[in-house]
């Protein structure tokens, strides 16, 4: 089925950002797990450029927009992962569970029931496809089956997370609500150690998951989400440049080198990086050792390749690019438990998130046991950053990348993990200026 969208038509598009030349365009949209096919639920498109969007939803799966030509647009797909063979959660088989919500879709009110194993603290979160939370709570609650009341205050589809003694459980919930003015609402209203009633017939419990493409569309286009993750990018498991072996990550729809880039001449701490033609890079305390550990460290201006372009490929192999701040907002987006792939919160300066950061930490090797679970296998490591005017930082306390996106001609956009939060940085700040010499990270191309 084809849905035609003129965004020029819609009160939500009619205040652009650019007066740029428009053009019309048809984006086709599937998915796959792997290289198994999955049914997207819907596909919401962000014009990161004019700060607007639209949602197809399944089984619509074109969509035609008229746009400005080099606006930047952010493809979310959002799927539900249905586990084989895996009934709907059975009441009495003692395991962390949260069940759909009765009815579904809800209109007026829905009932909302999850087990507990033990006694704990149970917090609670309901975001919309943007990521965006519109209700939270947290609670302390006994052993047994618990009984949540739910009122939306706006119709759409939403995502209810329950985290409970470090455990995740999601279900979506789809509000057709009509009713305005009205307060979000999710209240506890009873529990019991009693199993609760079994539908009649089984069902599969699914936890919808997303999946972010970024793209600046030039013509028609075929988009296919990936929903694979902590696995090798498929057909490319390694890449060799400049005489060393790479391993690739695959995140959903982003393919990541999973080591820090080590290529180019050592140049002592004290040395600024020149365009002379060599790729030159730091090593923690000057030792080559350190640059085969953590990967090398680089100028921005050495790391781009003295170009000023966003995602060149720089310092990068072929069919690779310098990530932009962008793309590192869609893997932070991707990897966090809590705010999705295009979340208002992840352009924010500074510490945000849930549990980004430490979701795409190593497990050992940060200071005083701040070590992350590495749930995506993009292995980001506590290595050391150069400071001017020439010396270097300890290492296990952060890791430090550079994205390609300036900030003005002197400073660039950096992204950092800290040893003693869970949550990731992205900064504009004195460390921000280009001297600095930090790890890189490479992309593949679309």
């Amino acid at each position: 089925m084809k849905t035609n969208i003129l965004l020029s038509v819609l009160a939500l598009f009619l205040m652009p950002a650019s007066f740029g030349q428009k053009a019309t365009f048809d984006f086709t949209f599937t998915a796959v797990d792997s290289g198994a096919y999955v049914i997207l639920d819907s596909v919401k498109v962000m014009n990161r450029a004019q700060g607007n969007d639209t949602v197809l939803f399944w089984p619509d799966t074109t969509l035609t927009l008229e746009i400005n030509q080099g606006d930047l647009l952010l493809f979310i797909g959002y799927a539900t992962e249905f586990p084989v063979g895996m009934p709907e959660g059975t009441p009495g088989n003692e395991e962390f569970t949260i069940y759909p919500s009765r009815p579904n879709p809800v209109r007026e009110q829905g009932e909302i029931s999850l087990y507990l194993p033990e006694k704990g603290s149970l917090s609670l979160l309901v975001t919309d496809l943007q990521g965006r939370v519109v209700l939270s709570t947290e609670c302390q609650l006994d052993e047994g089956y618990h009984s949540f009341s739910f009122i939306p205050a706006d119709g759409g589809l939403f995502l209810l997370t329950a985290r409970w003694n470090g455990l995740i459980r999601s279900i979506k919930i789809l509000a057709t609500t009509a009713c305005s003015g009205r307060n979000w609402s999710l209240e506890h209203t009873g529990s019991t150690k009693t199993p609760l009633p079994v539908k009649a017939s089984p069902q599969v419990t699914g936890i919808m998951k997303q999946s972010g493409i970024l793209d600046t569309p030039e013509s028609n286009g075929s988009y296919t989400f990936q929903f694979a993750t902590n696995i090798p990018c498929p057909g490319m498991p390694t890449v060799t440049y400049e005489g060393q072996i790479y391993n690739t990550i695959q995140i959903f729809s982003q393919c990541w080198i999973k080591e820090n880039m080590n290529v180019g001449t050592m140049v002592p701490g004290t040395q600024e990086m020149t365009d002379n033609g060599i790729i030159e890079k730091y090593c923690h305390s000057n030792e080559a050792d350190s640059c085969t550990k953590y990967g090398g460290l680089y100028q921005w201006d050495e790391m781009m390749q003295y170009d000023t372009l966003l995602g060149p490929q720089g310092i990068c192999p072929p069919g690779w690019h310098l990530p932009t701040d962008e793309e590192w907002k869609l893997l932070e987006g991707a990897v966090d438990s809590q705010f999705g792939i295009g979340s208002n919160l992840w352009d924010l300066s500074g510490l945000r998130g849930y549990d980004a950061g430490k979701n795409l930490k190593t497990t050992s090797g940060w200071f005083s046991n701040g070590n992350g679970t590495d749930l995506f296998g993009f292995s980001a490591m506590a290595g050391s950053y150069r400071i001017l005017p020439g010396t270097f930082d300890l290492t296990g306390y952060e890791g430090v990348w550079w994205t390609s996106s300036q900030v003005n001609s002197s400073k660039a956009w950096y992204v950092n993990i800290h040893f003693f939060s869970p949550k990731i940085g992205k900064w504009d700040d004195v460390w921000s200026v280009k001297p600095y010499g930090f790890s890189a990270r490479c992309i593949k191309d679309l």
